[in-house]
């Protein structure tokens, strides 16, 4: 994920370039609005940002960019205000104070992935991190950080709170799980029940990829399908988002069960595709030529493609790629006016941490 990080102060300046620093494995983006900056500018990494707070802020949602603005907490809230929609959508906020002493997820601390952010922040620049969520701060089970850790979408975001309500009352929660999902010797966390599955009575969660109607406080789904596609230079956003969407009704898959969207590096920066990444807020993967031609398997070639990006295929070999060594494909490579889509099906397994 990309870390786009504000300061507003001179030593805001210098936490920001200490941050990526230390974040050298981690694509960071520095942006300033200290005026006196533009005179004593020294480098290329840091952007002066001429627009308003609120306008950076809205740029880095639409990106599905991490926040980190480094100054006091109202600055950022008032920022961020207007990009708020719900906690499974939200991009992951945090703030610093100039000093570096403290770390603080305000925003999508489970499913964006703030807490884990701030922990990793704060441990390289000897900061301390404030965690406010009440399960993490009473080592309970948080039912939306256990989903986006095991690649799940919530499908009824209400139940959240209502299950999190239980577990910090010390109640045990029951869980089902679709047979042959949950992984080997799995060590369940306290206070957790498995109920067979399917469930014959009300459980709490039930987590399935099936079509089928539970009666669970919480049902949660896997993610388990990757979107393989190539497609010609410019091609415009329309027409692959009616190309993926009419896709996905031949397969009979909801946007929930989409893992991620995948290609070839090449078509990094292609508009369409990022753009259909970027609404959807599904994740925009891409491979080299060398990674694409080390996938095996039966593939739709075409020596037209081969000559002008280096791969026989795009489409399916992106898509197994990213569906993992147990991957396969379900739907092979389908063309239509210089759009290629391929669909893979990963295999998901139950983890608890």
């Amino acid at each position: 994920m990309v870390l786009s990080i504000i300061s507003f102060t001179e030593n805001g300046i210098c936490l920001s370039a200490k941050i990526a620093n230390k974040l050298s494995n981690a694509e960071c983006k520095l942006y300033t609005k200290w005026s006196a900056y533009l005179q004593k500018k020294q480098d290329n990494f840091i952007q002066f940002y001429e627009k308003s707070i609120s306008e950076w802020a809205k740029e880095q949602f639409d990106q599905r960019y991490a926040l980190l603005f480094i100054g006091a907490c109202g600055i950022a809230v008032r920022a961020i205000a207007p990009c708020i929609t719900d906690k499974l959508h939200d991009s992951p906020v945090l703030v610093i104070d100039e000093k570096g002493q403290y770390v603080i997820p305000i925003l999508s601390g489970h499913m964006g992935g703030a807490n884990e952010l701030a922990l990793m922040i704060a441990g390289k620049i000897q900061a301390a991190p404030i965690i406010t969520t009440a399960t993490d701060i009473n080592n309970k089970f948080a039912v939306d950080l256990f989903a986006r850790e095991n690649g799940l979408s919530i499908v009824n975001k209400e139940g959240i709170a209502k299950v999190s309500s239980k577990v910090l009352s010390g109640n045990t929660l029951t869980i089902s799980v679709e047979t042959g999902h949950l992984a080997p010797n799995v060590q369940l966390p306290h206070a957790i029940q498995l109920v067979p599955y399917p469930p014959n009575q009300p459980v709490d969660i039930v987590i399935s990829s099936e079509k089928v109607e539970f009666d669970a406080i919480i049902r949660l789904i896997p993610k388990e399908y990757i979107i393989g596609m190539g497609c010609k230079k410019g091609k415009n956003a329309e027409e692959i988002t009616a190309f993926i969407k009419e896709t996905l009704v031949v397969l009979n898959i909801s946007g929930v069960q989409i893992a991620a969207l995948a290609s070839i590096d090449v078509k990094s920066k292609e508009p369409g595709l990022l753009a259909w990444s970027s609404e959807e807020k599904i994740p925009f993967l891409t491979y080299s030529v060398e990674e694409l031609a080390n996938i095996t398997g039966d593939f739709h070639t075409s020596d037209f493609v081969k000559n002008t990006v280096g791969v026989d295929n795009v489409c399916e070999r992106a898509a197994l790629k990213a569906a993992g060594t147990k991957g396969r494909i379900i739907y092979g490579k389908h063309a239509r006016d210089g759009m290629t889509i391929a669909v893979a099906r990963k295999e998901w397994k139950i983890l608890f941490t």
